[in-house]
């Protein structure tokens, strides 16, 4: 099941890419930004309760979808440039086993466990 997993959640990282070559911003900027997202990580500095809600905040691919959308609408091409984003970094996350946090450790995600203490 994780490996059909995987497969889903690149096809949408490849996606998510060809959203983002449909933008005009350089290339570049893609792989720049792509690991921005893990700056909600540093939720985790207030506890596990506090980090996993920020975790899973800017992880949420609705949220994303959301964001793009409004950047669509509005023809923000920097709010559709986030949505994407968001989305890829997510996509690209649950394809390695990373899923959205419970509030009990960092470690304990709707995909099983992660890291050294499986």
């Amino acid at each position: 099941m994780k490996k059909i997993i995987s497969i889903e959640e690149m096809a949408m990282f490849l996606l998510a890419i060809f959203a983002f070559s449909k933008l005009s911003f350089h290339w570049w900027v893609f792989p720049a930004l792509l690991l921005v997202p893990d700056l909600s990580m540093l939720g985790y500095l207030a506890g596990p309760k506090v980090g996993a809600w920020f975790y899973n905040i800017v992880h949420h691919k609705a949220i994303a979808i959301l964001i793009f959308l409004i950047g669509f609408y509005y023809q923000l091409p920097v709010l559709q440039l986030s949505g994407i984003i968001l989305f890829a970094h997510s996509c690209m996350d649950r394809a390695l086993g990373y899923g959205l946090k419970y509030g009990d450790a960092f470690n304990h995600t709707h995909l099983g466990l992660i890291g050294k203490n499986k």
